[in-house]
């Protein structure tokens, strides 16, 4: 998925989107930047919801097809909260769950790896980001891939690095497991938001 000036997008629509923009350097320059004395523009409800889908779907780094997609799959399943269903198809990401392991330090990173074939998914060699993992789910390093300087001193990274509880990750054996299921929601994306979009 092409992003486009990341700092541009962050202005746009928050610092949380880019793991980029959640730097010093980022402040820096946007402490830097002429402010206007313009009150900024009111937002219509179409508008803020727009803005929040946005801020999701640049988060996640998907395609808008594709995370309407999810939000289609999350409406025709019974019995779960909606907004928790997108959630966890999101979070369920085999590019995602390689990032919650602390493998990437941003998920355009972690999708590049499996992009590469550096992972195994219960012992398959994948190269598909989107691919849906589930509970009991065994995802490891390739074998070729251990004495890549991506993986270099895995357990000095990792050190303090607490996964979620639905994921771990083992640096000695290079063996991460899915141990549960992504639930809740972040805190700071509006999932209400975006299925009020959708059913516009």
């Amino acid at each position: 998925m092409i992003t486009g000036p990341k700092y541009k997008i962050c202005r746009r629509l928050g610092s949380h989107v880019f793991e980029k923009c959640q730097t010093q350097k980022f402040s820096v320059s946007e402490g830097k930047r002429v402010r206007s004395d313009k009150r900024p523009k009111q937002l219509s409800d179409f508008g803020a919801q727009l803005l929040e889908k946005q801020r999701i779907r640049f988060s996640y780094g998907i395609a808008e097809k594709q995370f309407r997609n999810y939000v289609d799959k999350a409406i025709a399943v019974k019995g779960v909260p909606t907004t928790e269903k997108i959630y966890e198809l999101l979070e369920s990401r085999l590019d995602n769950a390689v990032y919650r392991m602390g493998l990437a330090h941003t998920r355009s990173l972690a999708r590049q790896i499996v992009s590469h074939g550096h992972m195994v998914v219960n012992g398959k060699r994948t190269t598909v980001p989107s691919q849906h993992i589930k509970k009991g789910d065994v995802i490891t390093i390739r074998e070729g891939s251990r004495s890549s300087v991506l993986f270099a001193e895995l357990d000095k990274k990792l050190k303090n690095y607490t996964s979620p509880s639905w994921i771990s990750f083992d640096p000695t054996s290079m063996e991460g497991k899915v141990v549960g299921i992504p639930k809740g929601s972040d805190p700071v994306l509006n999932f209400s938001a975006v299925l009020q979009f959708y059913s516009r």
